[in-house]
């Protein structure tokens, strides 16, 4: 079978929006209401379809957007986020997704796109067209009468206060909140106001009709927001009338030990929740060890979770920050051409310049994406044969030059 791979026209959204639940495994039309919401927000030069050329059909689907990724030391750059990639499995194995993704990647490096970033549903699909994981994640279940924590304190003990808050205040007070963390956060990426309407409500989507949370907010003893915490909650009990509840955080950020410190003492002091589910945090997040028992929180899972690709050697390098000094020559191969080369980056200045000089190091681009962030080892790497050392200790150096003393954490799925 052959296939058109295009951008799509404003009137094959339906059509295009049916075939992603069908990708997705979401059965069902796409609504009016769904279709006009989904065209309020789209750039239509980046939304993709690929279609049967004997049926006319749309049978995979294709979207990037704007975004932007703060990297080690606080800068951001401008990454073109995939998302709402699918094919039909009547159409696997035929290359459409290459199509795509070959299309969405020169464009995105031709507009001026330092990387590009998804959230990888399966894991060997990405690596192939370049990209590396680069931020992970864990997330716990806390055995709530096991913390040690004193539930009868629910109040901070720094002089701050909890609220619980409507959605109109987390409007209000949310964006700017989350920018204060991705400030600070590297592997974070921006909210738009679409973001923020769906998680509040404001808008909705029928096949993730809203429902109701808990809003609680962090103010210090100054009044400054300095956290927020989203919560819900199921409703079990024993026939012996004991209450068995499960919370769920559904976002919690914090941009100060002391405010991450009192939303987690306030979750595990409210009453019937016998057991809270921490949502997806940082590796190393402080969660287990802000409990007098640590044990208490139990890890559930632990995976990949963001990955990067990057599109502008040069740029990328140059904009994140490094733990220690020194001088590595990079031999980068990239199978789409869009990467490829040698780069002289000096990690005390942060500059980085492309270079003919002898390398120090050898590795694909998707190793370079997975050590971008600082999440992973260069020394791991290449005991898995995925970097190669030129020249006798650099290894080790890469090794102490990309790691960043906390993990990244991409608190949000796109």
């Amino acid at each position: 079978m052959s296939a058109d791979v295009r951008p799509i026209a404003e009137s094959e959204l339906p059509e295009w929006m049916e075939s992603l639940n069908a990708g997705f495994l979401t059965p069902g039309r796409a609504t009016q209401s769904d279709v006009a919401q989904r065209a309020k927000y789209s750039d239509f030069a980046r939304i993709q379809g690929a279609f049967d050329s004997d049926t006319g059909r749309c049978v995979a689907t294709f979207r990037s957007f704007a975004q932007q990724l703060t990297v080690p030391g606080g800068a951001s750059v401008p990454s073109s986020a995939v998302s709402n990639v699918t094919v039909l499995p009547t159409h696997r194995r035929q290359g459409l997704l290459t199509r795509m993704m070959a299309a969405d990647l020169a464009a995105a490096q031709a507009r001026g796109d330092v990387v590009s970033t998804l959230i990888a549903a399966e894991y060997p699909i990405y690596g192939r067209y370049g990209y590396g994981p680069g931020a992970s994640l864990t997330e716990w279940e806390i055995d709530v009468p096991r913390t040690g924590l004193d539930r009868r304190l629910s109040r901070p003990v720094d002089g701050g206060r909890i609220d619980l808050v409507d959605v109109a205040e987390v409007r209000r007070v949310g964006p700017e909140l989350h920018e204060r963390l991705r400030a600070v956060t590297h592997g974070a990426v921006n909210r738009e106001e679409r973001w923020w309407n769906l998680t509040t409500g404001a808008e909705e989507m029928s096949h993730r009709p809203y429902k109701e949370k808990f809003h609680a907010v962090y103010r210090t003893a100054a009044g400054e927001v300095a956290g927020l915490a989203v919560y819900t909650s199921d409703d079990h009990w024993t026939d012996a009338k004991v209450p068995l509840n499960t919370l769920q955080v559904r976002d919690l950020i914090a941009v100060t030990p002391q405010a991450e410190r009192a939303l987690w003492q306030f979750l595990c002091s409210i009453d019937w929740v016998l057991k809270v589910r921490t949502g997806y945090r940082a590796p190393d997040d402080l969660v287990a060890q802000l409990l007098p028992d640590p044990r208490a929180a139990r890890p559930l899972a632990s995976a990949d979770f963001l990955w990067v690709r990057l599109l502008d050697v040069v740029r990328a390098l140059r904009a994140r920050t490094y733990a220690v000094p020194g001088v590595l020559v990079l031999e980068v191969t990239d199978a789409a051409g869009l990467a490829d080369g040698r780069y002289r980056l000096d990690a005390g200045t942060a500059e980085c310049v492309r270079t003919e000089g002898p390398a120090d190091l050898r590795l694909d681009v998707s190793a370079l994406g997975a050590l971008y962030l600082g999440d992973e080892s260069a020394v791991r790497l290449a005991a898995l044969g995925r970097v190669a050392e030129e020249r006798p200790g650099a290894v080790a150096l890469a090794d102490a030059v990309f790691r960043t003393a906390r993990r990244p954490w991409c608190p949000d799925i796109f």
